[in-house]
C-alpha cells in the first residue's frame, strides 16, 4: 500500500510541483494550502509523512509541528519542514521536526529526502 503524505504549502506552484513528483514516486498525496485545512484532516487521515512549510497565511509551521509532536495521536508522524530561511539547525530544534529542506531545492534531492525519511517506517512494518 502506498504511503500517504500530507503537503502543507500555501504557494500554488510549489504545492502542485510537490504533488507531481510525489505521485510519480508512487506516494499518495493530500494537499493543503492552509494550516486550518490541514489541522481539520490530520487525525482522520493519519499520514505517513507531513511536509510542512514554515510560513503559512494562517499559521506558523514551527508551532504546528510542535503541536503535532506533543499530541499522542500524531507525535510519531515524521515531519519534513520546508523554509526559504537557511537557519536549518535553529528551525529543526525549535519545531522538533524530523528533517529540514531549504527552498529552493533540487527535486531529486527532495524526493531522496522523502524516501530516506519513510524508509525506517517501512522497515518497521508500517
Amino acid at each position: 500500500m502506498a504511503k500517504l503524505i500530507h503537503v502543507i504549502e500555501d504557494d500554488d506552484d510549489i504545492r502542485f510541483i510537490l504533488e507531481y513528483i510525489l505521485l510519480e514516486a508512487n506516494y499518495n498525496v493530500m494537499l493543503f494550502p492552509t494550516a486550518s485545512a490541514f489541522e481539520a484532516a490530520i487525525i482522520a487521515d493519519k499520514p505517513d509523512l507531513i511536509i510542512l512549510d514554515v510560513m503559512l497565511p494562517d499559521g506558523n509551521g514551527i508551532e504546528i509541528c510542535r503541536r503535532l509532536k506533543i499530541n499522542p495521536e500524531t507525535f510519531h508522524i515524521p515531519v519534513l519542514i520546508m523554509s526559504a530561511h537557511a537557519a536549518q539547525h535553529a528551525i529543526l530544534e525549535e519545531a522538533c521536526a524530523d528533517d529540514f529542506i531549504s527552498k529552493p531545492f533540487d527535486l531529486d534531492h527532495f524526493i531522496d529526502r522523502v524516501n530516506q525519511i519513510l524508509k525506517p517506517v517501512e522497515d518497521k512494518g508500517h
